[in-house]
């Protein structure tokens, strides 16, 4: 009952068995008898340049790309920087708060 019953596996089809008989015997006259030159070959293509030909437009939009992403980069690291920077500065007010603290506690004992 919990066996697996697989379908038989495919076979290819045998010259008996397909429905189009081979086509064997046949043989086919040429299209015309005169005799034909034949065809010239074409020259071959050069191949494309693979240097970028850069027009006063496409430098323009280059050189306005370029300024564009080092304006960013250059903000977020400034800005991360600037992040830092007052990271450090808040760590050193509280220790010095906590400093001050802890001294005057130990001073009124």
């Amino acid at each position: 009952m919990f066996t697996p019953k697989y379908p038989a596996p495919d076979t290819p089809p045998t010259a008996a068995t397909s429905l189009v008989p081979p086509l064997t015997g046949l043989v086919h006259p040429p299209a015309c008898d005169c005799h034909h030159t034949p065809a010239p070959v074409p020259a071959p293509v050069p191949a494309a340049r693979s240097a970028v030909q850069l027009t006063p437009g496409t430098l323009a939009v280059a050189v306005a790309g370029g300024t564009a992403v080092v304006l960013v980069v250059g903000a977020v690291l400034v800005s991360m920087l600037l992040a830092v920077a007052i990271t450090a500065a808040s760590v050193a007010i509280c220790a010095v708060v906590l400093r001050s603290l802890l001294n005057s506690h130990n001073r009124q004992r």
